[in-house]
């Protein structure tokens, strides 16, 4: 089983500050499309087959991978994607919350599995390494949030 995690502040000093709502909105905005949140290229499809008012079933092509996620929403606060179909069985979660001192936090954290994979065998043990690396959870957080400022300075948010 693989576990990463990660957490960063949202409004770091000389970032444009974000509040909840606009973080949240963001996160919203990448359940239902990734395209516009991974690099260019990596998502190639992105559609939301299914929509009720607690959650989303979404369709994708990621890093040549065809999977389907069950998207459980938490307004304001949480949007879990359960890995229904494709390489990976588990959740990934985006997190808002307050730390100790009432800073506003994203964390991005993940109890996955390979399927037809060894478990705690070698691909899975590369994977942990990837997701908790300088590519991984840390990465995906630090450009969900620059993509959520530049969308929010184009007006599309």
């Amino acid at each position: 089983m693989i576990h990463a995690t990660a957490a960063v502040p949202v409004n770091p000093a000389g970032q444009t500050v974000l509040t909840r709502a606009q973080v949240w909105a963001g996160l919203e905005l990448k359940a239902r499309d990734a395209r516009l949140f991974l690099p260019e290229g990596l998502c190639t499809r992105c559609e939301v087959i299914e929509e009720t008012p607690t959650h989303l079933v979404r369709e994708a092509t990621i890093g040549g991978a065809d999977l389907r996620e069950i998207i459980a929403l938490e307004p304001g606060c949480k949007v879990t994607f359960f890995q229904a179909a494709g390489p990976r069985e588990g959740a990934i979660v985006n997190e808002l919350f307050e730390d100790e001192a009432g800073e506003l936090m994203l964390r991005f954290y993940g109890y996955l599995g390979l399927r037809d994979g060894v478990p705690d065998g070698p691909e899975e043990q590369a994977e942990q390494a990837r997701l908790n690396g300088e590519e991984g959870y840390k990465a995906a957080l630090l450009s969900t949030l620059a993509r959520t400022r530049e969308l929010l300075a184009a007006g599309r948010l």
